[in-house]
């Protein structure tokens, strides 16, 4: 299994390597120029994308960014190619088994939740039980 790193991709997105999609409807196009943009900074940082890198996959992320977008707006087609590049990209638990991708364990994350959680003790929670007895004798 290929491990991949629970904080995900650090650093910027690469470069949009797509053009401008065509449209008649200049206010629907900076639209879904500016979705894209959003979807895209968004998926890089997964940890998917640091297996996206090493394989230079940017174009096909992009593809699926293109789809995806206008499958939001009704595009029955492209939300059919947008769930055939989400499988190759490893964007759903199965396709992460297939391609034999997981997620490393964040130790270091959950010790900092543990501490959070026992930190967190109610008043109740702290209150101990006194024997009136012991403290008679004292």
């Amino acid at each position: 299994m290929t491990q991949l790193p629970a904080e995900g991709r650090r650093g910027p997105a690469p470069e949009w390597p797509l053009p401008p999609l065509p449209s008649d409807d200049e206010g629907l196009s900076v639209i879904l120029q500016e979705r894209e943009a959003g979807l895209w900074a968004d998926l890089w940082e997964t940890p998917q994308a640091v297996a996206w890198e090493r394989m230079r996959w940017t174009r096909t992320v992009a593809r699926y960014v293109r789809f995806e977008v206008q499958a939001e707006t009704g595009d029955l087609k492209a939300g059919a190619e947008a769930r055939l590049l989400e499988d190759r990209l490893g964007l759903s638990p199965q396709a992460m088994l297939r391609l034999r991708w997981e997620v490393a364990a964040d130790e270091v994350g959950e010790q900092r939740q543990e501490r959070t959680v026992q930190a967190r003790k109610s008043a109740r929670q702290r209150l101990k039980v006194v024997d009136s007895d012991a403290v008679a004798g004292s």
